[in-house]
């Protein structure tokens, strides 16, 4: 008898991230629908600036060439969730901005005002994200103590 796990042919990492990621996905068309953020309600959303289907400002992208972090909570506007993602517009240094971010690109969704956060692998990344330092500004989001609603999912696969 051995200690290692065997191999799974069925992509559970994969499907219990797809599963999570939905999450964020119907909190915000929740938000959409009702027309705004209810009580003091709001998020931080981390997500990877180069992955596949991010749509931000190039001086943006300069700024975060890895991972970016956005908040919202008040000065939001046009927030549209579809399948795949969603789009909201946002302001930096006082210039609005349009950013198409795909739910396969966050890493980090956290509502502070309940203790919830969630925390992913960026999807076809998995290597580089256990191994590269992001490149950019601390994070704006306070670490979370434990005992609180925090589900961190990192799976790592066996070779």
């Amino acid at each position: 008898m051995t200690d290692t796990a065997p191999d799974s042919l069925i992509p559970y990492d994969e499907i219990v991230q797809e599963a999570l990621r939905a999450v964020v996905g119907r909190v915000l068309g929740e938000v959409e629908r009702g027309g705004g953020l209810p009580g003091d309600h709001h998020f931080y959303i981390t997500f990877k600036t180069h992955a596949a289907g991010v749509d931000i400002p190039q001086h943006l992208v300069e700024r975060f060439p890895d991972e970016m972090t956005i908040v919202i909570q008040n000065r939001y506007w046009d927030l549209m969730v579809r399948e795949d993602g969603f789009e909201v517009g946002l302001s930096f240094n006082q210039i609005p901005s349009r950013l198409v971010i795909p739910f396969a690109a966050i890493t980090g969704f956290v509502d502070p005002a309940v203790n919830f956060a969630l925390q992913f692998q960026a999807q076809g990344d998995d290597d580089a994200i256990e191994k590269t330092p992001a490149g950019n500004d601390t994070p704006v989001a306070e670490p979370i103590e434990d005992g609180s609603n925090v589900v961190s999912v990192d799976f790592t696969r066996k070779k």
